[in-house]
């Protein structure tokens, strides 16, 4: 009976700080659904004045072509996810398996985007863009956001390259698995769960990203944010919340398919250990 009593008071504060959480960050959310259909919202009114329809007839109107650039916006975003976890599982498997002569200055380098400022590193890379003949392009676009994402992705795959070790790849070699082999049956599904998450991070980085694909796309690519920016520059909550639905809207459909791709990959794993 007393560890009871010593539980409810943990369980009451461990519920409070959810619920805090959960207003902390369902709060906001709510402000934009609402603001979306609002035409008036003076302070300090608690309530809107009156509704409208304009930012949902402006988003979906034929001049801005939502569609099509929230299409472009999620394949820019996935290709980055899928260009950024590819190169850093390679470099997360280098600096955890692999004893080399510079290997501190690869780990070092591949951190380099989080020392430098975004302005002047953004800038770096239009000027080298302009040279490459890679400005203005999807190509370009997809590029940049790769090395802004990069460094959290090789961390997260350092790190659970290192948690996973190499025994069930070494026995995998034993049984007589080739290299192919035991990278598809052995280590992918081991690592899958890392593998989604470096994923769902860079594809965040990628979504949400304006100043870089400004500069780098030369006003050429056009993505939700940057459609969304001038109306947050100007003020025009109304609009810039019903871009903002949309936006909240797609990072949430994309990272729920992500979570059913996980739980189909533990319910395999499951599966195989239970015979």
């Amino acid at each position: 009976m007393s560890r009871r009593r010593e539980r409810r008071p943990a369980r009451a504060v461990a519920r409070a700080l959810v619920a805090l959480q959960a207003l902390c960050v369902l709060g906001p959310v709510a402000i934009i659904v609402v603001w979306a259909f609002t035409a008036s919202w003076p302070w300090p009114s608690l309530l809107p004045e009156t509704f409208s329809a304009r930012g949902i007839e402006e988003l979906f109107g034929p001049a801005q072509r939502a569609g099509e650039v929230l299409g472009a916006s999620v394949g820019i975003a996935l290709a980055t996810a899928a260009l950024t976890t590819a190169v850093a599982t390679l470099a997360g498997r280098a600096l955890s398996h692999y004893r080399f002569f510079g290997r501190e200055a690869l780990r070092f380098a591949v951190l380099l985007p989080f020392l430098i400022p975004a302005t002047v590193f953004a800038m770096g890379v239009q000027v080298a863009f302009i040279r490459a003949g890679l400005a203005g392009t999807v190509a370009g676009v997809v590029l940049a956001h790769s090395i802004v994402a990069l460094p959290y992705a090789a961390l997260i795959m350092a790190d659970a390259m290192e948690a996973a070790g190499s025994r069930l790849e070494e026995q995998a070699r034993v049984c007589g698995a080739g290299g192919a082999r035991a990278w598809l049956t052995v280590i992918l599904p081991m690592l899958s769960p890392s593998l989604l998450s470096a994923a769902s991070m860079s594809y965040i980085l990628s979504f949400s990203q304006y100043f870089l694909t400004l500069l780098v796309g030369s006003g050429k690519v056009k993505t939700l944010a940057l459609v969304m920016f001038p109306y947050l520059a100007s003020g025009d909550r109304t609009i810039a919340s019903a871009y903002g639905v949309v936006f909240i809207a797609a990072t949430l459909a994309v990272f729920l398919l992500f979570e059913v791709l996980l739980r189909k990959q533990t319910a395999r794993e499951i599966d195989y250990f239970n015979g």
